[in-house]
């Protein structure tokens, strides 16, 4: 008799409900019997005197339970499959190339898939074999083409992977129908997915109703891109009807799209009563000076926001006004980008005085970044800064200034440093280390800018106390003097 030890492995039986079923191309029947053929010359061969070796059969249970067309039974009697034969088993039965790169990382927490051209069926062999993953916790598929089927795979997946938390496909044609699939499934509240991103996806006016229907209840979706799609005034009052009711976004991008006056007041209007949006991208839309002032009354109402980017909206001076009535009351807005709109010096200097009339404000980067100012202009910023030294402006350029003060302005602060410490035979670590009271290698940022600020011994400007500042932050709200030892004199 020979008894021989299985050698391949073989695609456990799934539920497919009306596309895939048993009896169907590709799939053996339910009541199929298979009986192991064995080579007379296996090393693997036991020899034995017995019976015969009975037939294995398959038995169909009674009953399917299966939820969605992509689980895969967890007791079935003859699952033998890893999670890499089951991936070039499901790319047998779709008909498809199997991707190299998912076969070694599809057990790290990491998967790009990203311009790897799947399709939807290629897209419906990533989510069979997901579907019992635990590894995988972000997922990119951003510019596969997976259109609505693809993307309805996905989410069939997602019913039974709860490991799963990003999810990128933007840029895959979803349009209409695939906004409400995913709508449909993210109104349920049954997914672990908190990072979503959806930008590209041609989706339009009538897409907006769906999605904000489905987003009014999510409460796990955390962070969402919509930018670069075709939302225009009534996407924006829906979006804002939306903003009103949402407890879970904390992060929205809604740039590159079609938002005008009317979609831009429905939307800040959803805003002043928001209680966990902190981050909003608006930028490249047609917001105007008419939209702005319903940013600036955002700004004076809302609590929450602490990034708001509206660059590119043709805001001019007079909108730049508007903001600057918000500015001097707001406490919690950290980054204003107004990059790329219309506004001069005179608008500049509007801000900056806002925000130094406002003793509880929290900016730290105002963006005017296409603006030329002037000495002055800079004069009155060295005033805020004084009052807010944790504030930093980005303008292009300053006109009219003499070269030898545009040389003093952009002399390199290390080297001034380095210049006054070999005067007076110490290091510059000696240097950074005598302005801190404690005499540690650490400081605040804030508490470091107010020291260089009022320090003698080395007179710097702003520009170059924030360059000392980048050189030695730990992105944690501390500077730290050891990196002086890696740098490059």
């Amino acid at each position: 008799v020979h008894i021989q030890f299985p050698s391949k492995p073989t695609l456990p039986r799934a539920c497919w409900e009306g596309r895939i079923t048993a009896g169907s191309p590709g799939m053996p029947p339910h009541d199929e019997t298979e009986t192991e053929l064995v080579p007379q010359s296996s090393d693997k061969t036991l020899y034995c005197e017995a019976e015969p070796p009975p037939t294995v059969e398959k038995v169909k249970p009674a009953q399917e339970n299966s939820e969605t067309d992509l689980e895969i039974e967890a007791d079935e009697k003859f699952f033998t499959t890893g999670p890499k034969e089951l991936y070039l088993e499901a790319c047998k039965l779709v008909g498809v190339v199997p991707v190299s790169y998912f076969i070694r990382n599809m057990e790290e927490s990491y998967v790009n898939l990203n311009h790897h051209g799947l399709g939807p069926r290629g897209t419906k062999a990533i989510a069979i074999a997901l579907v019992s993953n635990t590894a995988v916790t972000k997922l990119e598929l951003e510019d596969n083409c997976i259109m609505e089927e693809g993307v309805l795979s996905l989410v069939e997946m997602l019913q039974e992977n709860y490991y799963l938390q990003e999810m990128n496909i933007s840029n895959n044609h979803l349009g209409l129908e695939g906004a409400r699939i995913i709508s449909d499934f993210f109104e349920r509240n049954s997914s672990s997915i908190w990072n979503l991103e959806l930008s590209g996806n041609d989706f339009k006016e009538e897409s907006a109703a769906p999605l904000c229907q489905a987003l009014s209840t999510n409460y796990r979706i955390k962070k969402l891109d919509l930018s670069h799609n075709q939302f225009s005034d009534i996407g924006g009052e829906q979006l804002g009807q939306m903003l009103a009711i949402n407890v879970g976004l904390t992060s929205l991008d809604l740039s590159w799209n079609n938002f005008h006056t009317r979609g831009a007041v429905a939307l800040c209007n959803g805003l002043r009563g928001n209680v966990t949006l902190t981050k909003l991208d608006l930028s490249m839309n047609g917001l105007g000076n008419e939209g702005a002032v319903a940013l600036g009354e955002v700004l004076r109402l809302n609590s929450c926001l602490v990034y708001l980017d509206v660059g590119g909206n043709d805001i001019g001076n007079e909108g730049a006004s508007k903001i600057s009535k918000g500015l001097e009351s707001n406490e919690s807005l950290r980054v204003l980008k107004l990059f790329l709109n219309p506004i001069s010096m005179d608008g500049a200097i509007l801000l900056i005085l806002a925000i130094k009339r406002n003793p509880k404000s929290r900016m730290e980067e105002l963006d005017i970044s296409n603006v030329l100012v002037s000495e002055q202009f800079m004069k009155t910023l060295d005033g805020v800064y004084a009052v807010h030294p944790q504030l930093d402006v980005v303008f292009k350029a300053v006109q009219g200034l003499s070269a030898k003060k545009t040389i003093f302005l952009l002399t390199n602060p290390m080297k001034l440093i380095q210049n006054y410490a070999d005067q007076h035979k110490i290091t510059v670590m000696d240097f950074f280390k005598s302005l801190n009271p404690t005499r540690t290698m650490k400081m605040s940022v804030d508490e470091f800018q107010k020291v260089m600020t009022e320090q003698t011994k080395v007179p710097l400007n702003q520009y170059q106390i924030k360059e000392v500042i980048k050189k030695l932050d730990e992105k944690t709200g501390m500077v730290n003097f050891s990196f002086l030892n890696t740098m490059k004199p």
